[in-house]
């Protein structure tokens, strides 16, 4: 049903090729893509061939990336985003998939895909594209990334919530902003000289207190607050 590979991911330490988990239920586009990788110097940790075992294999795993096809048989790839962002919201998406309609890449950008690249993509795109989500960044293919800009401008207009809005520490509205510019946590941690962990856990206590589930969430809150504005969103 699906295959693997022996290893463990994490988040990358400095100078370490990206940990990356590949899912698609095609053998020979996902063997062909995890050769890619290997070949590119990235480490492909696991591989999946149905939704549910992309969730298993990168919440056991924890990778940098995940490189996710829409279309997947048992869960479906937007359900892999969501069911994902609330696990390990540290891991960043990849979609890597047929469709270039603007309804599939809006909504897997909304359930917390990082990235969105369709499969015609070229080989050294999809590498690019593969590094640069390792590095924290939002990667789209060319004429997609105005429509995700401009559906943000939408929901930055829409009312909010009208109860109060829960008060942030000065430090978790910091990094709240940090977050939703782009930055990975490994680049807020560096820029804050602090761990990881304690970006992690101020990320958490953000998401639970805003009662929200992923940074896409987060990045459209920022907006809507007036934190950034929706040009500096990542």
């Amino acid at each position: 049903m699906t295959d693997a590979n022996d290893g463990a991911g994490g988040a990358t330490a400095a100078g370490q090729a990206p940990a990356v988990v590949v899912a698609d239920d095609h053998p020979m586009w996902r063997d062909a893509v995890a050769r890619d990788l290997e070949s590119a110097g990235m480490r492909v940790v696991a591989t999946a061939a149905d939704g549910r075992a992309a969730i298993d294999r990168t919440i056991a795993v924890r990778p940098d990336v995940l490189v996710l096809d829409l279309n997947l048989p048992v869960v479906h790839g937007v359900q892999v985003c969501r069911r994902l962002q609330e696990a390990v919201p540290e891991v960043r998406i990849l979609v890597l998939s047929a469709s270039g309609e603007a309804d599939d890449v809006l909504q897997a950008v909304k359930e917390g895909a990082t990235g969105y690249l369709v499969k015609s993509a070229s080989r050294e795109e999809f590498l690019d594209a593969v590094r640069r989500t390792a590095d924290g960044r939002a990667v789209f293919t060319p004429g997609l990334a105005g429509l995700v800009l401009g559906e943000f401008r939408r929901l930055a207009v829409e009312p909010v919530a009208e109860d109060p809005a829960p008060e942030l520490t000065p430090r978790e509205t910091e990094i709240l902003r940090y977050v939703a510019t782009g930055m990975s946590y490994r680049e807020i941690a560096e820029t804050l000289v602090v761990s990881h962990r304690t970006v992690q856990n101020h990320v958490q206590n953000t998401l639970g207190k805003l009662q929200l589930h992923n940074r896409v969430q987060l990045a459209r809150y920022a907006v809507a607050k007036g934190i950034v504005d929706a040009e500096e969103t990542g």
